[in-house]
């Protein structure tokens, strides 16, 4: 039996070790989140204690790769704390080179808009940074319970309009204006692709498959963005890391110039359209 909050921690590291590149910070958080304080906190002044009765269940469901994000119902992203279901894809860092991207070319933007906003990750991120209006869209009537209380909870909700739209539907951009900025991260796997267990079994597939090749949503929403942007206005857009050359296809047939932007790992991760 563990005795402390630091035993417990380094017993669960063991039992994740094998399904987790990151077992030590996986129980730290699960406990952090436990124990209902920072992790910082735990680190500094509860290592000693006695470790919350209910971390051994958030570790079994860490182990059956059940996202950590799922089990706090919190990630981080670009420094903001974003509420997180299984309604929204998980935010991952590596789609903060929108958000850069985004605030370095716009820095002035009035309206801004986010095609499939998930848990509103890259809106909140360039509002909490500028004074624009924005405007978010999705399919999920799920997802954007989420993204609105991301932004009530963030003090962005006055600033932010949610419509839930689905751009398979004819129709789907009426009356939702122009605006200075596009972003968007859209589903962009292949169907076939083989993903982790922590994404395929508990993220949402609507919001990963995109057709055979990845490339169904682009075909669809990249035709529709000059109807969107005002005269200068520009266009984010993730794309898989083997995706730049066929969606800059599309886009330059939609009559865009195009520039790629790479994460921080080197990695092909934005396309900006102008």
């Amino acid at each position: 039996m563990t005795d402390t909050v630091a035993d417990a921690i380094r017993t669960a590291a063991e039992r994740l070790s094998a399904t987790s590149d990151t077992a030590r910070l996986d129980a730290e958080l699960l406990m952090a989140h436990a124990l209902g304080i920072s992790r910082s906190r735990m680190l500094i002044t509860m290592m000693r204690e006695a470790p919350a009765p209910t971390f051994a269940e958030l570790v079994e469901r860490r182990a059956a790769r059940e996202p950590i994000a799922h089990i706090t119902g919190e990630q981080e992203f670009f420094g903001l704390p974003l509420r997180v279901t299984s309604d929204t894809l998980v935010p991952r860092g590596d789609s903060e080179v929108l958000v850069e991207a985004a605030l370095e070319l716009k820095p002035d933007a009035a309206r801004v808009l986010d095609l499939g906003t998930g848990t509103g990750a890259l809106l909140l991120a360039i509002l909490s940074h500028c004074k624009a209006e924005g405007v978010a869209t999705d399919r999920s009537s799920g997802a954007l319970a989420v993204a609105r209380d991301n932004a009530e909870r963030l003090g962005l909700g006055a600033r932010t309009r949610f419509v839930e739209r689905d751009w398979t539907q004819e129709g789907w951009i009426d009356g939702l204006g122009q605006f200075d900025l596009v972003v968007s991260n859209p589903p962009y796997v292949e169907n076939d692709a083989a993903l982790e267990p922590d994404v395929r079994d508990y993220e949402p597939a609507s919001a990963l498959f995109a057709g055979p090749e990845g490339l169904d949503d682009y075909r669809v929403i990249i035709p529709e963005l000059g109807k969107l942007l005002i005269p200068g206005g520009v266009t984010v857009l993730e794309i898989g890391a083997t995706q730049a050359d066929s969606v800059s296809v599309i886009a330059r047939d939609s009559g865009f110039d195009v520039t790629l932007r790479h994460d921080l790992a080197g990695r092909p991760r934005a396309l900006i359209l102008r």
